[in-house]
């Protein structure tokens, strides 16, 4: 099981460095399927893995000045300040077992589990859906409507453990209008700063085991880099729809799991 862990790993980087997004909704099903990490400490583990390979993946693009700082310091703080706040004082104040509906029980865990998997299936709309890449100078960019999304975007993250690049990618595409390139760049900075920080935030309320962490983020980062090395050679627009099919049956998968097949 190891070995398949630490090979996803490499493609949870690989996705990163290809589309500058869909390394959390990898990891916290590897995690929690695979290693059988609970889905609490799942999310913890997720931002720190995915918090450093988008860190060493957004190097290239800010030597290749395509980081758009404006749009990151716009989106970025809100969401990183909604981010840890939702990790260091409400998450961990959430009951174990938060209600019960027709006899069934919603815990935090399941909570979590289910919100994710709802957000994956939303996310897989936007990668399937082609979009012509159109960048028009004139268009008046409302920031308002992007910090706005940035608070939204970093509460919704930060109660599932997630760096969002699923959520944050067509925000750029959409409201910032970035074009691609510069989407994926951007995004690729925030993801590290929610992640990183979200997870400073989750110290103390959760306990880690640092040698797998460590050993699972270095695969990660790994797969990163090769799948810059990759996105010079095919298409993140090829590339997306395809991910975008697996998301969806990933995420319906998840929530079959949870509601159906637990024991």
């Amino acid at each position: 099981m190891e070995i398949i862990a630490y090979s996803l790993a490499i493609l949870i980087g690989i996705s990163l460095g290809l589309i500058g997004s869909g390394g959390s909704i990898l990891t916290i099903p590897i995690l929690v399927y695979i290693m059988h990490v609970s889905p609490s400490h799942a999310t913890t583990y997720s931002l720190f893995i995915v918090g450093f390979a988008a860190l060493f993946g957004s190097i290239k693009g800010i030597k290749d000045k395509l980081l758009d700082s404006k749009i990151a310091l716009y989106f970025g703080l809100p969401s990183v300040l909604s981010i840890l706040i939702m990790r260091r004082y409400i998450v961990p104040i959430l009951p174990v077992e938060l209600f019960k509906i027709f006899g069934f029980s919603i815990t935090k865990d399941f909570l979590i589990m289910f919100v994710f998997a709802i957000l994956m299936i939303l996310a897989s709309v936007s990668m399937i859906k082609k979009r012509i890449d159109l960048v028009n100078d004139s268009i008046k960019i409302d920031t308002k409507s992007i910090v706005l999304k940035g608070v939204l975007i970093g509460a919704l993250t930060g109660f599932v453990g997630v760096g969002g690049g699923f959520l944050i990618i067509p925000t750029l595409l959409f409201s910032a209008k970035l074009p691609m390139k510069k989407a994926v760049a951007t995004s690729l900075i925030i993801i590290a700063f929610n992640s990183l920080i979200g997870f400073v935030g989750s110290i103390g309320n959760t306990p880690i085991e640092w040698s797998f962490l460590l050993s699972f983020t270095s695969f990660a980062v790994t797969g990163t880099f090769i799948g810059i090395v990759l996105s010079k050679k095919i298409s993140n627009q090829t590339l997306k729809p395809i991910f975008g099919w697996f998301v969806l049956i990933t995420g319906i998968y998840i929530i079959i799991k949870e509601l159906f097949l637990k024991k």
